[in-house]
């Protein structure tokens, strides 16, 4: 059961950035990313799906409030009205509306952002007093439709003996407490687009006795581990500048690119509300997966390679990867390939699939969350494609040595699918009378 309250279509031509039926800047838009980001980051450090689902809620608000005084696109919600109001105020209460909600304890930080948007404008007291109501509005029609969408459900997870390919505990490398399981929550929260967490669920992993198996097991032994005499410096450079969570690198590189481009305040509400959406889906979609596989991680496979039933495939005991640290949830498949593919589809729609970008990540955690940062040298890197950064995300999780390849490439063709149907079924532009 989907949440959303629109109908379906194929999606006709997204008017490109900066075009002269959208002059408005999108500042507020960018601004109020940075800022629930922020907060969201300093509450729990990304480590739970509130930040990036409270992100897609707060600019479906914004989206929604305004379509409802010019519906250039479909809305979320089944919000409208007929109050003329300054869009950019709308937008900014909007999000405040939400903002607030989720985050109650900051809402002074919140009071100082909405304070700015008012008294920036230029409108009269009447249509920023009608945006007050048109944001309240849409950002109660949001929160509404997702009251109860289960994101932070914390099922218990039973153990299975240990086995070949099967998850097993590695609490001396994740640093975790013994019995613990990162996300199993997250393979049941309802989706914002996708009609169920299976939708589009994996096939599965290759049986360990196979080729590709072995295959994948001798890459990410040989490029992964923490010596590696084979992993190129770009390699390495890549595998740790790839860590950072999707919801604030996409987010970030998603501002920049709306800077650069001068996209206006209807296209940006629309990109940032698919992408932080699309982030959301790909998580539970990727968790889905992950829980109905239950497959093991690199680093139990190689420590353990003498008990796999595979002769091909050579146990080293001592084996670790290049920033000593393997997430505490099941390896099939990766996540991060998941929402990386899922979001740079949401740009490569916006934007054009084959535009040349940079992207900027300053600093990355050194090993598991909360480890000390290290600063990236070069801190950039320059893509001809979306489709080649997703594909370069998804591979550095094999130089860091925490996923087997076949791990990475089911993540972004889940990914892929994630994305593709945001941008083909969700906020699609309206035809004419429509709304």
């Amino acid at each position: 059961m989907t949440f959303a309250c629109q109908a379906c279509s194929e999606p006709q031509a997204s008017p490109g950035p900066g075009t002269p039926g959208d002059p408005v800047a999108a500042d507020v838009v960018v601004a109020w990313n940075a800022r629930i980001l922020e907060v969201a980051e300093d509450e729990d450090g990304f480590l739970t799906l509130k930040g990036v689902r409270s992100a897609a809620l707060m600019h479906l608000a914004m989206h929604d409030a305004l379509m409802s005084l010019e519906p250039r696109f479909r809305s979320f919600s089944s919000f409208d009205s007929n109050l003329p109001a300054d869009p950019v105020v709308s937008a900014s209460e909007a999000a405040y509306g939400v903002a607030v909600v989720q985050y109650p304890d900051r809402a002074g930080l919140f009071d100082e952002e909405r304070g700015r948007w008012v008294a920036e404008s230029t409108s009269d007291s009447a249509l920023d007093a009608n945006a007050r109501i048109v944001g309240a509005e849409a950002a109660a029609a949001v929160l509404a439709l997702r009251a109860n969408d289960t994101w932070d459900t914390s099922p218990s997870y039973d153990w299975h003996p240990m086995g070949p390919g099967v998850y097993a505990e590695f609490n001396e490398h994740s640093g975790t407490p013994e019995g613990f399981v990162f996300g199993a929550g997250w393979a049941i929260a309802t989706p914002f687009m996708l009609d169920a967490p299976s939708q589009f669920r994996s096939p599965p992993p290759p049986e360990i006795q196979s080729p590709e198996y072995t295959r994948a097991f001798d890459e990410v032994k040989a490029y992964g581990e923490a010596t590696s005499a084979v992993r190129t410096p770009d390699q390495a450079h890549l595998a740790m500048w790839w860590k950072e969570f999707v919801e604030k690198s996409h987010n970030r590189l998603a501002r920049e690119l709306v800077d650069r481009r001068g996209t206006g305040l209807y296209e940006a509400a629309r990109l940032f509300a698919l992408l932080n959406m699309s982030v959301v889906d790909g998580y539970v979609a990727s968790f889905d997966s992950k829980f109905h596989y239950n497959h093991w991680r690199p680093y139990t496979a190689i420590r353990w390679a003498s008990n796999d039933g595979n002769p091909d495939t050579e146990e080293d005991a001592s084996w670790t990867n290049l920033h000593d640290h393997t997430y505490a949830f099941p390896s099939y498949p990766s996540a991060h390939g998941t929402v990386c593919a899922a979001a740079m589809m949401v740009m490569g729609d916006v934007f054009g699939q084959q535009t040349p970008f940079e992207m900027t990540i300053p600093e990355v955690e050194s090993a598991g969350p909360g480890s000390p940062l290290v600063s990236m040298d070069p801190p950039s890197r320059a893509f001809e494609s979306f489709s080649q950064a997703a594909e370069e995300c998804s591979a550095s999780r094999v130089y860091l040595g925490i996923h087997f390849r076949y791990d990475s490439d089911a993540g972004t063709a889940l990914g892929r699918n994630v994305g593709a149907m945001a941008v083909r079924e969700f906020l699609v532009p309206v035809g004419d009378g429509e709304r």
